[in-house]
């Protein structure tokens, strides 16, 4: 695939909910790999950090800021999702291995807002909730000279700078501890269509 070719085809994703689409399209990838959009394209598999990229770039591609957020989680995974902003208000799109933590609609006054509605859904295999920490939001400009959007270079970097930016804590430690689990139901949906090679291998905490 051609450079232009992969800026024509992010051009077709006007708008989040195409964006969303097109990665709800795309195979998960469970490697721990971070390949540009164009990449993605041309392979049709991505994981979360790479669709957050691939979506930050269709919105760079419309003139907006390309951001992405970090989620970070106790024996669990990270998450990583791309923002968005509607009259005001923050959304998200992401690229998941569970059906739970992908798309929010732009409703949400803050980032802080936005996290927390992934709180209850974020769960490792036995249904423990695991999200601790965000990020602030991480604009992907300054690597425009290293060509993020259409390399074959790894993006390793782009982690490397987002796991240094300030990151906030979303629990006082008087309201740490142990959580209910979430239910079985709602654990059989969190992980509904999963790949098992990319289910973090978690320990049982009790």
């Amino acid at each position: 695939m051609k450079d232009s070719e992969c800026f024509d085809f992010l051009k077709t994703l006007t708008s989040p909910e195409k964006i969303q689409e097109y990665l709800y399209s795309v195979r998960y990838n469970p490697v721990a790999e971070i390949k540009s959009p164009k990449r993605v394209i041309e392979t049709g598999i991505a994981n979360c950090f790479e669709g957050s990229i691939l979506a930050a770039a269709a919105f760079n591609l419309k003139g907006q800021e390309p951001l992405i957020l970090d989620l970070v989680a106790v024996n669990d995974d990270d998450h990583i999702l791309a923002l968005f902003k509607k009259k005001g208000y923050w959304g998200a799109i992401s690229k998941s291995n569970t059906p739970l933590n992908e798309y929010r609609e732009p409703i949400y006054r803050s980032l802080r807002e936005l996290v927390m509605s992934y709180f209850d859904f974020y769960f490792n295999k036995f249904g423990q909730k695991t999200l601790r920490k965000y990020s602030r939001s991480f604009n992907l400009t300054p690597f425009n000279d290293r060509n993020w959007i259409t390399t074959v270079e790894d993006l390793e970097f782009i982690e490397d700078d987002l796991n240094l930016t300030r990151h906030y804590s979303i629990l006082k430690p008087s309201i740490q501890g142990k959580f209910l689990r979430a239910n079985p139901r709602l654990l059989k949906a969190g992980f509904l269509g999963a790949m098992k090679a990319g289910i973090y291998p978690a320990n049982e905490i009790r």
